[in-house]
């Protein structure tokens, strides 16, 4: 059974600003990037005990082809994501959203 995924805002802007920083270089790469966001959210969405726990009731699910990882919630009855965070970001800059 899958879950309903929601975006903590700043989850969004963080995605949207590294589409757009891939889209200014290549059309074909900012799509590949958004189909693995896409493919890592349905993942999520379908298993989402399956990744490692990194805090609090938070999990991380490594992207593969990009530097990037996704941190997530459960919630009662959805998944939260909140952060897409690139991997040379200074660690754990997003926990105060939990």
């Amino acid at each position: 059974m899958t879950r309903e995924v929601s975006f903590h805002s700043d989850a969004s802007a963080e995605y949207e600003a590294a589409f757009e920083w891939y889209l200014r270089r290549s059309g074909f790469v900012a799509s590949r990037f958004a189909d693995e966001i896409n493919r890592a959210i349905a993942t999520i969405s379908e298993a989402p005990g399956r990744w490692p726990v990194t805090g609090p009731g938070v999990r991380r699910f490594l992207l593969q082809r990009f530097p990037f990882a996704i941190f997530y919630r459960e919630r009662e009855s959805t998944i939260e994501v909140l952060a897409v965070a690139h991997g040379h970001r200074k660690p754990r800059y997003w926990a105060k959203r939990v």
